[in-house]
């Protein structure tokens, strides 16, 4: 049997979602499909709210009385205003480079980090995955100031660059990829290497086709973490066309106080692309988490 039909035999045994012959209407699965409608409609109560909020005039959304119907009606004056104020889709383009740039080389990286882990053995390995959990361990505001005067040092500051490369280490990530690597049978890459293939192509053609689903839910977790993060971009940069999308909606503000539906507003045009990338992959993302052997295993 070829290397091709084990990777393909394997492939489709990891996408069975459940055991051949479970019912899938048991209690058990009954009572988890309620708790998760539950949590879903929590989490869409919010997210609800936020919109209609932003479909507010400033006089009813700043009202003490909570209506569903407000007086003014509903209108899309704050998203004008909020998109009048600002540079959004300079912003937006400059989150999105930096997104795809940081998911690009986290992924590649942590992928061959994870596999150095799960199948070679080397020298000084444990002291190194132990510096890989420790690194999980430490909050990531504890290195803003050595990053910063790094990036100072490099002169990075005000570059994609300098927002790219503090962000593009996601140690977290390699122990999830080491993890699913463990799983993939040996076999496989002892077929290759019959078939005359080295280290890395034995990594590239057998083992990075089976991962294609954890490498996705990584790259998306990946991805939105980089588009939602505000702190680091807006400490190195200060130029105003290199802001993120994040940065640069914190800079639409008014004189006149807080304005709850320009606010919103705001934070609706920030989710909107995240919230698109979780509808177009939400398949991937729970095919990733079941594969990964945190799910239940």
């Amino acid at each position: 049997m070829s290397t091709y039909t084990l990777s393909r035999g394997i492939s489709r045994g990891m996408k069975q979602t459940h055991k051949p012959g479970e019912n899938p209407w048991s209690v058990s699965r009954m009572a988890a499909l309620l708790v998760l409608a539950v949590l879903a409609v929590t989490w869409l109560v919010p997210f609800a709210w936020a919109v209609l909020t932003s479909l507010k005039s400033e006089a009813d959304a700043g009202a003490s009385q909570i209506t569903l119907n407000p007086p003014d009606g509903l209108s899309f004056e704050a998203y004008r205003k909020v998109l009048s104020a600002g540079d959004i889709p300079s912003w937006a383009w400059n989150s999105l480079i930096t997104s795809v740039a940081i998911t690009f080389i986290t992924v590649a990286t942590s992928a061959l980090a994870g596999y150095a882990f799960s199948r070679v053995n080397f020298k000084g390995k444990r002291l190194l995955y132990a510096a890989i959990i420790a690194a999980i361990i430490i909050p990531p505001q504890l290195l803003i100031v050595p990053l910063f005067r790094q990036m100072l040092a490099f002169n990075l500051v005000d570059t994609y660059w300098g927002i790219i490369l503090p962000q593009a280490f996601a140690p977290a990530m390699v122990l999830i990829l080491k993890r699913f690597f463990d799983q993939i049978p040996v076999e496989l890459e002892d077929a290759a290497r019959v078939d005359g293939a080295g280290r890395l192509r034995v990594f590239w053609s057998v083992v990075l086709p089976l991962s294609r689903p954890i490498l996705a839910a990584v790259a998306i977790f990946v991805f939105i973490g980089a588009w939602n993060n505000f702190l680091w971009p807006f400490i190195v940069t200060t130029d105003a066309h290199l802001m993120t999308l994040p940065v640069g909606l914190q800079t639409v503000k008014s004189a006149y106080g807080l304005q709850y539906a320009q606010n919103m507003a705001s934070a609706i045009l920030a989710a909107l692309p995240l919230v698109l990338v979780f509808l177009f992959f939400q398949r991937q993302i729970i095919k990733g988490i079941a594969t990964t052997g945190f799910g239940g295993q």
